[in-house]
């Protein structure tokens, strides 16, 4: 559902964005530092929004690229874990409690 909502929001903002666009449309002066460009207003939103996109969806890639790498550390620490279990479990059922001496001579007090 969370998916969901977020292409809904995006598709909403990228009709914003292209209406925004439109409206725009007056040439502007650009100065990049070493230069002065004179470019249509709707390529300066349109190329601003592009660059956005593509610095928000290389975040996400690295965060996801992040989140994969701890999760198979994680399931590698796991499956340790189990078989470290596992092998003291074997361990316990192999160890045998002697019946205790006290328990065949017992009285009770009253």
């Amino acid at each position: 559902m969370r998916m969901q909502w977020s292409i809904i929001f995006g598709l909403i903002f990228a009709l914003l964005i292209a209406l925004f666009a439109v409206i725009n449309v007056d040439p502007v002066q650009v100065n990049f530092g070493f230069s002065i460009v004179s470019l249509p207003l709707i390529l300066v939103i349109l190329s601003c929004a592009l660059i956005g996109g593509v610095i928000v969806g290389s975040y996400g890639i690295f965060r996801q690229y992040k989140q994969q790498r701890k999760i198979k550390s994680l399931t590698a620490e796991l499956a340790q874990a189990q078989e470290r279990i596992a092998g003291l479990e074997a361990a316990n059922t192999a160890v045998t409690v002697p019946d205790s001496p006290l328990s065949e001579g017992t009285t009770t007090f009253n």
